[in-house]
């Protein structure tokens, strides 16, 4: 369907989507870049127009200091809204090596089951090792207030009722995951953040 509309009204779906945009900063002081994996559907958006659209508005801000990505995974599904490894693959491949190089962390939020067994599996092979390496995974909103300032960053509502379904189910889990198996302790009394708060605040 992207093919019957022009690169221009893409881009312009890109920005009222706010599918790219810069929110908040991380707990190290370094400027957040969120990204709605949801909106990232290859049936509206070509691969052109998001890398027209990153090339123009988003990479020459990432150029000059660091930052970190928050990347909400949500509600994407790979025969619906996924764009495809090899179009992300082409993305990756144009972003500026000072960017590459700026970029702190990957905060990868509600991720599938599919997509942490295909990053295992082959993201070293298509995005390199060191980027691979960045890459943290959040279970839920809860914990990603342990690495970015709380209501800095808007999260959208289909993310918080997602995240409530979660709630639902009292899945105890770490919150931030890794290649490596780590004893999940119990949270400090005094911390700010409660474990299971009823919305994303």
């Amino acid at each position: 369907m992207c093919h019957h509309i022009s690169l221009a009204d893409q881009e312009q779906l890109v920005e009222k989507l706010e599918i790219f945009k810069f929110q908040g900063r991380d707990k190290n002081g370094h400027k957040v870049l969120r990204i709605i994996g949801k909106f990232l559907s290859a049936r509206f958006l070509s691969v052109d127009a998001l890398k027209n659209y990153l090339e123009e508005n988003i990479f020459p801000r990432l150029k000059k200091k660091p930052f970190s990505v928050l990347y909400l995974h949500t509600q994407v599904q790979k025969n619906e809204n996924f764009p495809g490894i090899s179009a992300l693959r082409s993305i990756y491949d144009v972003i500026p090596i000072d960017a590459r190089d700026n970029l702190q962390a990957i905060y990868f939020v509600h991720p599938s089951l599919q997509a942490k067994l295909f990053l295992a599996t082959f993201g070293r092979l298509h995005f390199g090792s060191r980027l691979y390496g960045k890459l943290r995974y959040i279970k839920r909103i809860d914990y990603l207030w342990d690495h970015i300032r709380r209501n800095e960053v808007k999260i959208p509502e289909f993310v918080c009722d997602h995240d409530e379904d979660l709630e639902g189910h009292q899945i105890l889990d770490c919150g931030l995951e890794s290649d490596h198996p780590r004893v999940c302790g119990a949270p400090f009394m005094d911390s700010p953040v409660t474990m299971y708060s009823t919305r994303c605040i």
